[in-house]
């Protein structure tokens, strides 16, 4: 659409909303403002693309944009629910063309209407930036002086570089969970939405997963640390605000079932993790007097659990390798320049050891990404006495049979 056909019809340029949903309460905590633009009688056309097109002279964007929210902000008082949230996308270029002075000025003249600075969130594009990044994050604090709330949008959608995230210290992390939709995702998209929620925990940002238009990205989002959701498949926006109770029992019934189906793999993960305890403790009871040193005990114990394993090793507490790896290719090789290296540097290393100090017992680890092989796995570990430590890695094609390994 041509922009001078928006810039002369701006009296058909109109907010809708996209109803935001808590998994706390399941219900309506807020709305995303999106602008329309209605072409002829009943039908609608979205503004995206416009505002998206740096084609665009920016005092076209910015007179569009501040109409929509003028309105959006009206209609948003008219509510009068001081525990809803109105969430603003504010493209951070053009934001910085005047230090946001503009912006914050409409705010601020709806503020003396009634409108609880505390309830605006503005939604940013940080890889969309060109700016200079230390500018904007000064703007965004002295906006949170006014208890104005900022959120990081698209994340998961486009490169996100994460440690400029963290500098902006948003309070919302918007993560796109579209590319879910694909056939398959590639493992790195999923690492990355896995560092995002690490952030997320480390920084106090709230996780909310938009983009939802399935009901396996729900439950991902679900299982996945998201407190607030939003896409089709809960409620498409709307000219209307909609009643905040409108999908409660519909999330309620969606969660239940969540919760049933989590349990359930959560049982079967402690039971096979109990009787793979139970087949190396059994396995050390016979072979662990027969042999002289470590290597020889980690070839036969390859010949035993040559059906699940690749990889076997042997630290001591300190995480020095106390053997050579035992490592499966198409056959059982050695590879003793292993020997010695350590691996306290890794996660969660040293807190594994001391669980199995003190528990005495082995257990299995998340799923994760093998360095080497690239493959998902899972590694068991095993204490066989009060220094050394007896280390399985699962191949993926044994957890893949198992059901809920993976």
């Amino acid at each position: 659409m041509d922009p001078l056909d928006i810039m002369s019809n701006m009296e058909k340029v109109i907010p809708y909303y996209q109803a935001i949903f808590s998994a706390d309460e399941q219900r309506v905590i807020g709305y995303e403002i999106l602008g329309r633009i209605e072409l002829n009688q009943n039908e609608m056309k979205s503004l995206g693309s416009f505002f998206q097109d740096d084609n665009i002279p920016d005092d076209f964007r910015v007179e569009v944009d501040d109409w929509i929210v003028n309105k959006a902000l009206d209609e948003f008082l008219q509510l009068n629910d001081s525990e809803l949230l109105i969430f603003i996308n504010r493209d951070a270029n053009l934001l910085m063309l005047d230090h946001g002075e503009s912006f914050l000025e409409i705010l601020l003249e709806k503020q003396n209407h009634g409108l609880k600075l505390n309830q605006v969130v503005i939604e940013i594009n940080e890889h969309n930036f060109r700016g200079d990044v230390d500018q904007l994050y000064h703007l965004l604090m002295y906006y949170k002086t006014y208890g104005i709330k900022i959120a990081i949008d698209n994340i998961g959608k486009a490169s996100s570089n994460l440690d400029r995230i963290g500098l902006l210290s948003p309070d919302i992390l918007k993560i796109d969970l579209q590319p879910l939709r694909m056939t398959s995702p590639l493992q790195s998209y999923y690492d990355v939405l896995y560092s995002i929620s690490l952030l997320a925990r480390k920084i106090g940002a709230t996780l909310l997963y938009e983009d939802i238009e399935v009901n396996f990205q729900l439950q991902y989002a679900w299982k996945n640390g998201g407190r607030y959701y939003q896409g089709y498949f809960l409620e498409k926006p709307k000219r209307q605000f909609i009643d905040r109770d409108d999908c409660k029992e519909r999330l309620r019934n969606e969660f239940q079932h969540y919760i049933s189906s989590e349990k359930k793999k959560l049982e079967k993960l402690h039971h096979f993790t109990e009787n793979f305890h139970e087949r190396i403790h059994q396995l050390i009871a016979k072979l662990g007097k027969q042999y002289e040193n470590y290597d020889e005990l980690l070839a036969e114990l390859a010949v035993h659990l040559d059906d699940c394993s690749f990889r076997i090793y042997i630290c001591d507490e300190d995480g020095f390798q106390q053997s050579v790896n035992i490592y499966k290719k198409d056959e059982w090789e050695v590879q003793p320049e292993y020997y010695l290296k350590n691996w306290s540097w890794r996660p969660y290393f040293l807190a594994n050891i001391m669980k199995m100090r003190f528990d005495k017992k082995g257990f299995l680890s998340d799923v994760y990404s093998d360095i080497e092989k690239g493959d998902l796995i899972r590694t068991f570990s095993y204490p066989l006495n009060q220094e050394h430590y007896l280390f399985i890695d699962l191949s993926y094609e044994f957890l893949y049979e198992q059901e809920s390994l993976l």
